[in-house]
């Protein structure tokens, strides 16, 4: 997959094109852009997915704005797996925000893209203040020729499927349900950086992965981890985890992910790690001092090696 960014450029050939956030790439995301792909091979054309960084609603109000589901690598990634082959990630800031529905659909669509055929949802909204929708598109379509077409809503057992019901579903530990909206456990991924080694010194190293925006949960874990080691065949270790600040020692300003793998005592400094989550054991709590934070994390690590126990 061709993955390109910034300014859209005129490209070479015609596209079959979808625009989206795509946060978490769940099964409705992968039924459009699967849907691009098989309607991309009978007109002979690339399939294109058009994305943003950061989504429009982190630019206008970032207070505001949703918790993520995925970082961009991730959902590149999770694309990737649906056999489009190119994704153009436009830099939304206030220049892109200010094209008029008109201008929008010339420069990015036709002069850039060069949409052959468009799919979007019928609530789907662009340009300046969200002016253009739908008939407008239709419009625009028939005038520049190319083809557009709505896609229909994807529901499981009647529920429409979207990002706001998988962070649900997630702050509300109820992880089944996140798999079945998303067609995949629920993970969080990032590269392990240096911390101050609390962990170690309380008798619980742990892999700290920096959360660049708030997660769309929080709390103590019962989780699974891949990538700690590179030999290991994508194997999926057991262990514990907190998403949160660490208000008793060192509090920190963005949430952080810190991963207790059991059993395990190689480094993990530089590597990726994929953390899959699976039962939630508690809130995070301030403690008034180390003795006390050390025996609430031993509490957490004999309840989730007890959950592995029962159900390995």
């Amino acid at each position: 997959m061709v993955v390109t960014h910034g300014s859209v450029l005129p490209v070479r050939g015609a596209h079959a094109l979808t625009i989206g956030n795509f946060d978490g790439v769940h099964l409705g995301h992968q039924a459009m852009l699967e849907r691009v792909v098989a309607q991309a091979r009978v007109l002979g054309v690339e399939s294109c997915a058009l994305t943003f960084e950061p989504h429009p609603r982190e630019f206008f109000a970032p207070d505001a704005a949703p918790a993520r589901l995925s970082r961009l690598r991730e959902k590149l990634e999770l694309i990737a797996a649906t056999g489009i082959g190119h994704v153009h990630v436009a830099r939304f800031d206030a220049r892109f925000a200010s094209l008029a529905p008109e201008r929008f659909v010339e420069q990015v669509l036709v002069r850039g893209l060069r949409a052959a055929w468009l799919l979007v949802g019928r609530d789907f909204r662009y340009g300046a203040r969200r002016a253009g929708d739908f008939a407008a598109l239709e419009r625009a379509a028939r005038e520049h020729g190319f083809a557009l077409e709505a896609m229909p809503e994807v529901k499981l057992g009647g529920e429409r499927i979207s990002s706001s019901a998988v962070r649900e579903a997630l702050l509300a530990a109820d992880f089944s349900r996140a798999e079945r909206l998303l067609g995949r456990p629920y993970v969080l991924s990032g590269r392990v950086a240096h911390g101050a080694k609390l962990g170690r010194k309380l008798g619980f190293a742990t892999a700290n992965l920096m959360l660049p925006r708030r997660a769309p949960l929080a709390g103590i874990y019962v989780v699974e981890a891949c990538g700690a080691d590179a030999s290991d065949g994508g194997r999926w270790l057991p262990g514990v985890a907190s998403v949160g600040r660490r208000p008793t020692v060192n509090e920190v300003a963005v949430p952080l992910l810190e991963v207790h793998l059991f059993d395990f005592a190689q480094e993990l400094y530089g590597r990726h790690l994929r953390v899959r989550f699976i039962e939630r054991l508690r809130d995070e709590a301030k403690y008034p001092d180390l003795d006390t934070l050390r025996a609430a994390i031993a509490r957490d690590v004999a309840q989730a090696k007890e959950f592995f126990a029962k159900h390995g």
